[in-house]
């Protein structure tokens, strides 16, 4: 998905998980728009720096969107508080713009929240973020072995539905038109791929213990993750991401802290 050539997507996945933190937590420490407004326009700004296309990344982010409207829609049919002036009214639901302000922060709160999360991993070589974890967060390699494993497994749950999906097709199982039997073949096929799933994970934890992975003896480093100048410039500059958006929101008086 990304270019590992990028100049963000060098640095080490430990750097990039911190700046990806700091940005976080100060996204929920305030409720209004404003800040996560500014910090999604600074993270869409440096998607290139990610080596990521960003046509590449609306398709996959895309259900992170769909849970912004999702958001919004929620909000907008079942909240309780409903301040500020009607906007209009559609028989017993009445849009607000106090509803529309709550509604519009945590929509984008969604997005800003979700989206360096993506970029992060989609730069990231699982081996380097286990390598990174270890040496530098001091992870067990337990831990960090399975992440890996479940990194390199990730993909194959596509193909895996896909394959289940052709299966019950070639058996006659086709829902048609029909959007209950759409529905229900849905969660039938879930359930199959996390049984598959479960079972390859049980079998590969077995296969890890068998090759020693908890032995508690203590592992070499096959290939060392430099944290340099560079990865302190990234988490720092995610530090002034964030100051700069909660500063926006308290000079535009907009900011209103989660606890309070």
């Amino acid at each position: 998905m990304a270019d590992p050539g990028a100049l963000l997507a060098r640095r080490n996945p430990v750097a990039k998980l911190a700046a990806s933190g700091v940005l976080t937590l100060a996204l929920l420490a305030t409720l209004d728009p404003v800040a996560p407004a500014l910090a999604l326009a600074l993270e869409l700004a440096v998607v290139p720096l990610f080596g990521v296309a960003y046509g590449t990344l609306l398709r996959r982010a895309f259900p992170i969107l769909l849970s912004a409207v999702g958001v919004v829609v929620a909000l907008g049919v079942f909240a309780a508080q409903r301040t500020g002036e009607a906007l209009f009214a559609i028989g017993p639901l009445v849009i607000t713009t106090g509803l529309l302000n709550n509604a519009l922060g945590l929509a984008l709160r969604v997005v800003a929240v979700a989206l360096p999360g993506v970029l992060v991993f989609a730069s990231t070589d699982p081996t380097d973020l286990a390598d990174a974890l270890v040496q530098h967060l001091k992870a067990p390699a337990r831990f960090a072995i399975g992440a890996l494993a479940a990194f390199r497994l990730a993909p194959l749950l596509g193909a895996e539905w896909e394959l289940l999906r052709m299966a019950r097709r070639a058996r006659g199982v086709d829902p048609g038109r029909n959007p209950v039997a759409h529905l229900r073949l849905f969660w039938s096929t879930a359930f199959a791929l996390l049984v598959g799933a479960i079972r390859r994970g049980t079998r590969l934890a077995a296969a890890m213990d068998a090759r020693g992975f908890d032995s508690g003896v203590p592992r070499t480093i096959a290939r060392p993750q430099r944290f340099g100048a560079a990865d302190w410039a990234l988490v720092t500059a995610a530090a002034g991401a964030a100051a700069l958006a909660l500063g926006t929101s308290l000079a535009l008086g907009t900011f209103r802290p989660l606890l309070g």
